[in-house]
């Protein structure tokens, strides 16, 4: 358990700030306003996609149940609340039509809902693919009937399909379990999926997506955590999807095992990127109507004042919760 919020964090650093006590009553304000953001993500996928194992990888939390059996585990969308992080977990779709048909309008009534401002209460739907089956159609009708349907305004941006357990898309061949990698053949066969998963959903739809594949690195309950790949890159993608105001709520509920972020396809520095993400959406939200300029990075550590503007990273004591983390 973390000594101290991200947000006190931020309390703390303004305090401390060589700012007029106007601006720093401003940013205080704001930081109050930054604490109400909330951001709701609902994660669904067919039965045995890995979506429970996912939620714990990537958070270092066992509020997930990972099912074990043929049957779902859970037959109505769980809530976990993380902090300001909202976590709405479906049931897995695959195992009848009676049952599938009840889930899919759970998800389109959830999908339905409005946050106190109006506005959709679904940030962002995050699809989990089974990479270790070839029968996706479930998987399909549940974006291409259920999901996209039903989301609104900004579709493109507020859905991510993303294929798990891509080490046994190829039943365990091709993978190199000492690297923790795919190997070439493996990456091809990977790469053939993500464009076809992306032009099955076009071509019905309309709507463009950008598949990613990974590995969550499978735990059952009470045991150890296996090793992911690419789940860097997931965090990124989910990170970039949300509103920038609300990208903070991610701050307090990372994993800060480095082992969980190490194996990634290297194609970005993910974490950096990351952390970039969320330190632009604090200066912004923080610095809102303050008259401080580029007094920012002196606000919030030496390697705000270096970076400055352009990027805004914050340092200082905000970076004691996630700078140290992916490296």
């Amino acid at each position: 358990m973390r000594k101290e919020s991200i947000y006190d964090a931020i309390q703390n650093d303004i305090m401390n700030a060589n700012i007029s006590e106007d601006d720093k009553d401003k940013m205080l304000k704001n930081v109050m306003r930054l604490k109400e953001q909330k951001v709701n993500i609902m994660v669904t996928g067919a039965t045995g996609c890995g979506k429970s194992s996912t939620i714990n990888a990537m958070f270092d939390t066992e509020v997930a149940k990972v099912g074990v059996g043929v049957d779902p585990e859970t037959m109505e969308i769980e809530k976990y609340e993380l902090d300001n992080l909202v976590l709405w977990d479906t049931p897995g779709l695959g195992d009848g039509k009676e049952a599938d048909n009840r889930h899919a309008k759970n998800i389109i009534e959830k999908l339905s809902e409005a946050d106190d401002d109006g506005n959709a209460l679904i940030d962002l739907v995050l699809v989990i693919l089974d990479g270790g089956t070839r029968d996706l159609g479930t998987s399909y009708e549940l974006i291409n009937r259920v999901i996209i349907p039903n989301l609104g305004k900004g579709k493109e941006n507020r859905i991510l399909v993303a294929i798990n357990q891509a080490d046994m898309a190829m039943k365990g061949r091709n993978w190199d379990y000492e690297k923790n990698e795919p190997n070439r053949q493996l990456v091809s066969f990977l790469e053939d999926k993500i464009r076809s998963v992306r032009d099955r959903v076009r071509e019905v739809t309309g709507v463009k997506i950008d598949p990613i594949y990974y590995s969550a690195g499978y735990k059952e309950e009470g045991g150890e955590q296996g090793r992911p790949y690419n789940l860097s890159k997931l965090l990124y993608y989910i990170v970039k999807a949300t509103p920038s105001e609300k990208r903070v709520a991610y701050a307090n509920n990372i994993n800060e095992d480095v082992e969980m972020w190490k194996d990634d396809d290297e194609i970005l520095d993910y974490g950096e990127e990351t952390r970039k993400s969320i330190f632009d959406s604090i200066t912004k939200g923080a610095s809102k109507g303050a008259d401080i300029g580029g007094a920012i990075g002196g606000i919030f550590g030496s390697v705000g004042r270096t970076i400055g503007r352009g990027v805004g990273t914050v340092a200082g004591g905000v970076i004691g919760f996630i700078g140290g983390l992916f490296s």
